[in-house]
Formats: structure tokens, C-alpha cells, sequence
């Protein structure tokens, strides 16, 4: 019988990925994902376009996200919430740029058209911005193509010789320090395109030329110094006109606008008798008045400390308004930003005599772009969100009934008067201080109407008034300070405010939605001997 020879194959299932399997295209998959954001910053700031992909997509979600979530955000992380989202959104374009890295790794065209996607994501993000242009396309279209193009390279540098069509990582030390350089190049362009792009956007913006040309026309004006008694000198109480650089900000805006004074215009129509357009030479020239004038913010918690005082420097809302005649009919204006965040204020507030202003200085200084540079509006008694118009660049006059503005879509209430409030600030909550004599101390404010007296308990006993300090008008808020004889013990600390019209703070507690938030500030305390 003839020996017949089997031709015997072993099948081999293929071995499951491992992390050491995955590390590699992970790591290709970030690197082309950083060298994508890189160029899109750097065309941004080569076209002087700000709608780089990270920030239109987090703009995008703010626009979307339910009202509740926003406040949940302020009342977590206060002025860093945007810094948060930025982070966040980092970190899941992150990992989804390491899970598309494996993926090309394994089937190339799914991965490319997986990273082509995100790129799309991102684009149609920047194409729902306000006032886009087919040039704010630029950046994320070519961050995209330069992603692309990196991501195929990459993954063509973990693939092992003699295994066609499969790309594994590098299993000799040479191939591994081929891929680590190829990956180093590719991080090192993102790092210095990105970092050049942010550059060249400041610079071609002109904002800091523009602050700066403004800053020394004001410097031949006197400065204004806080009237004398209105600071009470008390230590580690919050400061009476608040610095800039720590004056609280709370907006929608990611990217803020980068707007030149000289390319700015203020349109002004609707119901008005006559339409204009004010630059920002037409409207300095006009005539600076400076105001103190505290802002408040109607996400602010009891106690909370999203408000700050400055003296602000502007034209007079209502000399503009005078200048275009509004209809009887109207009852409204409705503001815009640059960036297309708009805000309904009643016609009457902008109308009544108070120091509603289009503001364009802040404590003697340029406003800082934060802020609203060039111009932003500055109205007492209201919360921001239906008055404090950053960046503004239009003005219709209207009426509330035809229009929607930004939050009372998300369920704000229409008009936002503020609500008289009052904080204890010295000592803090849980803090623990000697026995004796101690200075119980924090601000009250009720803008508009002024704060006539402020008192403070201990342990649900006699209310007992509070010094004040001065004030120069009833725009401000109003420092307070009560000697308390304390005792030895845990001690519980309250406090409530009385307007100049007598109204006297609310006790019931209510959130801040939908009209701001209600309520006397408490603070727990340990008296030792």
C-alpha cells in the first residue's frame, strides 16, 4: 500500500489584543489627533478666525444642554465651569481619538472613516455658530485633513513586516524607536502649529492694540477712588470695589470674541424712529460718565459669590436710545453679542434715569476682553442674563412678546429683578475662632434700591444691627460688620438685609431658578477658649 502524504495545516486562532497590542495605535491615534488641532489653530490664526473644533464643539453642547445642567455646572464649579467643560471635552475627544488609532490598526478604511467623521462632527459644530463663514471652515477642514494623513502614516509605522494587512505594534527594539520618533515629530508639530496659530490669532485680532490705544486716552482722566467709609477695613473680607482680575465671570462663550474697537459697530433699529449704526468712535464721543455699579449674577446660590462691584465707565444707555426714538409700542430691547448670545431688558429700566450704561471701561482700565471689550452693557437692579450684554453689537427695540432671548428660552424668567441679598463672609463656615470680641462681617446688596440695614443672630436669638459702611449711590452693594462677644461653643450665625423701600429679605429658601435664589445665609462656627 502506498504511503499518502497529508498535507497537514494548523489553524491558529488569532490571539485576543492585549494592552501591550493596543498601546500603539492608541498612542498613533492621540498623536494624529493632537497634529489635527495644532493646524487648526494654526489656520485660525493665520485666517484670524476663532472657531477652532475643540471650542465650537463645546459652544455646540452649551447651546444644547438643558437650562438645568448649566446651573448644575455653575453651582458645581462656579467660574472655572468652563475651563471644566473644555477639559471634559478634551478628554473624551482623547479617547475617542485613542479608540480610533486601534480601530484603523485593525481595519484600515473603517478607522479613516471613523476619524473622518469626528472631523465632521466638529465642522458641522463650527457651521451652527453664529455669523459663520465658509473661511471659519478652514481650520477644522484642514485639522482634519492633516489628522487623517498623520493617523494612516502612523498606523503604517506599528505594522509588522511578513504581516500584510494587519498592523500589530513593533516588536523590535528598532521598529519601536521608529514609531516613538515618527509619534515624537508628529507631537512636536502639533505643539509648536498650535502654540504659533494662538499666537498669530492675538496678534492679527488687534484687541490688546485696541486696550491699549483706550487705556491711554483714559489715563488723562482723574481716577476715581471708592468713597471713604465704604471699605470697613475688615480682614479677610472681601474688598469693596472688586479688581478685575478677580471680578467673577459667568457667560456661554468658550472662545471669547476678539472684536478691535475700531472695527466695531453697534446697530441700533426695530421700533425706532430712525435706524443708526454707532462706531466706537461715535459713541466714546458722546460723553464718558463713571459709575459705580455692582453686577450680580441670578445663578448665584445664598451666600454665593458671583457679584462684584467696579467702577465702570461708559455712555448712558438711554442717550442712545434717545438718539433713535423708540416707539411707544415698545416695552423692550433686545441685545446681542458677537458671539450671537442675546438678552430681553424692559425699555423702561434702560429709560428711568438710573446709570444703565454701554460700558467701556472697568476700573479705570480698557475692559478686559473677558469682560466684554470693547463695549458691554451695564444695567443696576437687573441680573446679567437679562441685561449684562458682553461684547454687544446690536440693540432692537421691541417688544417682549415678538422676541425670545437666550435663558428665558430655558426657562429664566423674563424681566430678572435682583432680589435683596445678603452674605456673611468673616468668619467662614466651619471655621473656628476665639473667644471675645470677633468681627462678624460680609456684604448685603439690593441694587437700585440701596440697603438700609442689616442684622445678624446667633443661635436663633435677637437679631442685632450691623455697622454699614458708606456708599456712593444705591447701585452698590454695602459692606456690614457686627462685634459679636462670642462664647466658648458651636455656634450657628444668620443674616438679613432690609432695602431702603423696606423690603425685607426673603427667609424662605428657593433655588436660583427661575428668578433668582431666596433665603437668610448661615454659617456654622466653633467658639474655643
Amino acid at each position: 500500500m502506498a504511503n499518502v502524504a497529508h498535507d497537514r495545516r494548523v489553524i491558529e486562532a488569532p490571539a485576543p489584543p492585549t494592552r501591550r497590542t493596543l498601546r500603539w495605535p492608541a498612542l498613533a491615534g492621540l498623536a494624529a489627533a493632537a497634529l489635527g488641532l495644532g493646524v487648526a489653530e494654526l489656520v485660525a490664526g493665520l485666517l484670524g478666525r476663532t472657531a477652532t473644533p475643540v471650542v465650537a464643539v463645546g459652544e455646540a453642547f452649551i447651546d444644547r444642554v438643558p437650562g438645568w445642567l448649566k446651573d448644575l455646572a455653575v453651582d458645581w464649579f462656579g467660574t472655572a465651569d468652563k475651563a471644566v467643560l473644555l477639559g471634559g471635552v478634551l478628554v473624551v475627544f482623547a479617547a475617542l481619538s485613542a479608540g480610533i488609532g486601534v480601530l484603523t490598526a485593525r481595519r484600515r478604511s473603517a478607522g479613516l472613516l471613523a476619524a473622518a467623521g469626528l472631523g465632521l462632527v466638529a465642522a458641522l459644530a463650527v457651521w451652527t455658530r453664529p455669523d459663520t463663514t465658509v473661511n471659519d471652515l478652514w481650520p477644522t477642514v484642514l485639522g482634519s485633513g492633516a489628522s487623517l494623513i498623520a493617523l494612516d502614516r502612523l498606523v503604517d509605522r506599528t505594522a509588522e513586516s511578513g504581516r500584510p494587512g494587519r498592523a500589530e505594534p513593533p516588536n523590535d527594539p528598532n521598529g519601536r524607536r521608529a514609531f516613538l520618533r515618527a509619534a515624537g515629530v508628529v507631537a512636536g508639530l502639533a505643539a509648536v502649529s498650535g502654540g504659533i496659530g494662538r499666537w498669530l490669532g492675538s496678534r492679527r485680532s488687534g484687541v490688546e492694540e485696541s486696550r491699549d490705544a483706550l487705556a491711554l486716552e483714559l489715563a488723562d482722566q482723574p481716577a476715581v477712588s471708592p468713597p471713604a467709609g465704604a471699605d470697613l477695613g475688615v480682614e479677610e473680607a472681601q474688598p469693596w470695589q472688586t479688581p478685575n482680575g478677580v471680578f467673577y465671570r459667568i457667560d456661554t462663550a468658550l472662545s471669547v470674541p476678539l472684536v478691535r474697537s475700531e472695527d466695531w459697530r453697534l446697530r441700533l433699529h426695530g421700533l425706532v424712529e430712525r435706524e443708526m449704526n454707532l462706531t466706537f468712535d461715535e459713541l466714546v464721543g458722546l460723553g464718558l460718565v463713571e459709575r459705580w455699579v455692582t453686577l450680580a449674577c441670578v445663578s448665584n446660590e445664598v451666600g454665593g459669590y458671583l457679584a462684584g462691584n467696579a467702577l465702570w465707565s461708559g455712555v448712558p444707555v438711554a442717550t442712545v436710545l434717545e438718539m433713535v426714538g423708540p416707539s411707544p409700542d415698545a416695552d423692550a430691547v433686545r441685545s446681542t453679542s458677537a458671539d450671537g448670545w442675546t438678552a430681553g431688558t424692559p425699555l423702561d429700566v434702560l429709560t428711568d434715569g438710573r446709570d444703565a450704561l454701554f460700558a467701556v471701561a472697568m476700573n479705570g482700565e480698557p475692559l478686559p476682553v473677558e469682560h466684554g471689550f470693547p463695549v458691554r452693557m451695564v444695567v443696576p437692579g437687573l441680573y446679567g442674563y437679562v441685561s449684562a450684554t458682553k461684547w454687544v453689537v446690536d440693540l432692537e427695540v421691541s417688544r417682549f412678546d415678538d422676541f425670545d432671548a437666550y435663558w428665558t428660552t430655558r426657562g429664566w424668567s423674563e424681566r430678572g429683578p435682583i432680589k435683596t441679598a445678603s452674605r456673611i463672609e468673616v468668619p467662614r463656615s466651619g471655621a473656628t475662632v476665639n473667644a471675645g470680641r470677633t468681627a462678624v462681617a460680609g456684604m448685603a446688596w439690593a441694587q437700585h434700591r440701596g440697603i438700609q440695614a442689616v442684622e445678624v443672630r446667633v443661635d436663633d436669638g435677637p437679631w442685632q444691627r450691623a455697622r454699614l459702611g458708606n456708599v456712593p449711590t444705591a447701585d452698590t452693594w454695602r459692606q456690614w460688620v457686627w462685634e459679636w462677644d462670642a462664647e466658648p461653643g458651636d455656634h450657628r450665625l444668620q443674616v438679613r438685609a432690609t432695602a431702603s423701600d423696606g423690603e425685607l429679605q426673603i427667609e424662605d429658601e428657593a433655588p436660583p431658578a427661575p428668578d433668582g435664589a431666596t433665603g437668610w445665609h448661615r454659617v456654622s462656627v466653633e467658639v474655643q477658649s
